[in-house]
């Protein structure tokens, strides 16, 4: 999530007469076959929202929480209670992150039912749950926004730890594209699929019933957290976020009720996508101006972000170091920015026009 509104993950209501959330562990019915779950994480970002969708014989859920023994029990409880006892015949995981995909594998094994993912996104989350955090590629985008190497070795563990937050994914996936549809309880979902967040993620709008599964893509009080990952570290996840951001305010109404994956569910689809896309515009705008000097990606976060970053948090760290590189990579490809090496092998940015160190 972006580390600007950090401090307020604690305070998600929601906004909309869908009502008030389920409690942890629980699940209510927001619409005729569709059950909203709430799931507890034990981070700072302390719930997600899953999906369960009438398929007939069984469920569609859509994400599934953390491997986590609360998270399993959790389930046993929903399927036993609140799902009647009936199988769950697919498993759709909007993207890799491991809240969303952590227990995939373990509900897929169970009901020997198939993973529907995108592809890019099943092949990171495999690559996510095997990460050490001592991959080179992992180390050197951190040495190079200006990490010292002790807090690079910190960041390895928490990296560690969060890879143990997946059970096994299968061996083999059923693939989900931009532009898919899917019936489920004999009514039509379309895909919206793109990257920002991560590489593909999946997005379910459901016309009839009004309904817009947005996943992390549209929060109702935070933004995504848009960042650069150590596999592509030139890229511009920031300009997909944009562009498809865009589409889905062109694709789905204003007025669907939006099911996102944290928060409360929400109206005003449209406001909301424009509030988000002003304020990264206004935070890059503020970025421009401040690389009139030459600085390093973690030298920028006061400008970002509306909260202190200790260096002694990494997992806020980690967050601000790849969003700062999302947008400064995004300056670099509009031309605005220009990038090089400093004497200690760190990446300096600063405005074109400006001398570099």
């Amino acid at each position: 999530m972006n580390v600007a509104q950090a401090s307020h993950l604690n305070a998600f209501l929601p906004v909309d007469p869908a009502g008030t959330p389920p409690p942890p562990g629980g699940s209510v019915e927001i619409a005729p076959g569709v059950r909203w779950l709430r799931m507890s994480l034990p981070v700072e970002l302390n719930h997600i929202n899953l999906w369960a969708l009438d398929d007939g014989a069984g469920w569609t859920i859509i994400d599934s929480g953390i491997d986590h023994p609360d998270a399993r029990s959790a389930w046993e409880r929903l399927l036993r209670d609140d799902l009647g006892g009936r199988p769950v015949t697919r498993v759709i995981a909007t993207h890799l992150h491991p809240d969303h995909a952590g227990l995939a594998g373990w509900l897929v094994e169970r009901f020997d039912c198939r993973l529907w993912m995108a592809r890019s996104e099943y092949l990171m989350a495999k690559a996510y749950a095997a990460s050490t955090g001592e991959e080179p590629a992992f180390r050197d985008l951190f040495f190079r926004a200006g990490w010292q190497p002790h807090e690079i070795d910190a960041l390895a563990t928490r990296r560690r730890t969060v890879a143990g937050f997946y059970s096994p994914l299968p061996g083999s996936y059923r693939r989900l594209r931009d532009g898919d549809s899917l019936q489920i309880g004999g009514r039509r979902w379309s895909i919206i699929a793109g990257g920002g967040h991560s590489p593909e993620h999946l997005c379910l709008h459901c016309p009839e019933l009004g309904l817009f599964i947005s996943g992390d893509k549209v929060l109702p009080t935070i933004s995504s957290n848009i960042s650069v990952d150590p596999t592509e570290p030139d890229g511009d996840p920031l300009s997909e976020w944009f562009v498809t951001l865009a589409r889905i305010r062109a694709a789905v109404p204003a007025d669907v009720l939006v099911l996102p994956s944290h928060g409360g569910c929400f109206t005003g689809l449209h406001r909301r996508i424009d509030t988000l896309v002003a304020e990264q515009r206004l935070a890059l705008i503020r970025l421009r101006a401040e690389l009139a000097v030459p600085k390093r990606a973690d030298e920028v976060f006061g400008t970002l972000f509306s909260r202190p970053i200790p260096r002694n948090n990494m997992p806020l760290m980690g967050l601000a170091t790849g969003e700062s590189l999302a947008m400064l990579n995004h300056l670099i490809a509009t031309g605005d920015v220009v990038r090089s090496e400093g004497a200690d092998g760190a990446w300096r940015y600063h405005s074109e026009g400006t001398a570099s160190p």
